[in-house]
């Protein structure tokens, strides 16, 4: 026996009618239950336990660049095996973009900052997965202290300093001993013409 499936459209109030076998039933609600398993099985698992390798750099030279470069690569392995999560790091409260790379379980992040406004030594980089980031993300919404949230782990980063360049420049140098040289051999002629 065949059910007919009736679907109003609202234009013109016309009706698309469907008949399906007890068969095509069937197969129509284990597709559904099928998509309903796989969409369930490719969300982000929760990350226990990580272990974290990182591998940073940090620009040093402030002479030549305009803003300072930090980049940090980390290598993640959890203790259940989670695979392609989501990360997302924060730094002085400021988010900053993960970007996994193909190689499952390694992330890499960057920023720049003004040289004027880095400090020097270590800084901690707080790295929350998708339920402790939107966890961070109400608090902050609602004016709350984020110091308290913890996070899936931390990376300190050490920032040894951004080089400035000479306290005092070369020019100037060649100047201060143009004129001492000049002074020695002016006052040495006068000297002798005495």
């Amino acid at each position: 026996m065949k059910k007919v499936f009736k679907i109003a459209l609202r234009k013109k109030n016309t009706c698309v009618e469907f008949s399906f076998s007890k068969m095509a039933r069937q197969w129509i609600s284990f597709a559904i239950w099928l998509l309903l398993y796989v969409k369930v099985s490719l969300q982000d698992e929760s990350c226990s336990s990580p272990t974290v390798t990182p591998n940073m750099y940090t620009t040093t030279d402030g002479m030549i660049v305009s803003d300072i470069a930090f980049i940090v690569e980390l290598s993640v392995t959890c203790q259940n095996g989670a695979k392609d999560l989501s990360l997302y790091a924060v730094i002085n409260d400021v988010t900053v973009p993960v970007v996994k790379s193909l190689d499952n379980n390694k992330y890499q992040f960057s920023w720049t900052r003004d040289p004027k406004n880095v400090q020097n030594g270590e800084q901690t980089l707080r790295v929350y997965d998708e339920e402790g980031f939107s966890v961070l993300r109400k608090v902050q919404r609602s004016g709350e202290d984020t110091s308290n949230l913890k996070p899936l782990f931390t990376v300190t980063i050490n920032h040894p300093g951004t080089y400035q360049g000479p306290w005092v420049q070369s020019e100037l140098v060649a100047v201060i001993t143009a004129l001492i040289l000049w002074y020695l051999a002016y006052s040495t002629k006068m000297k002798i013409q005495l």
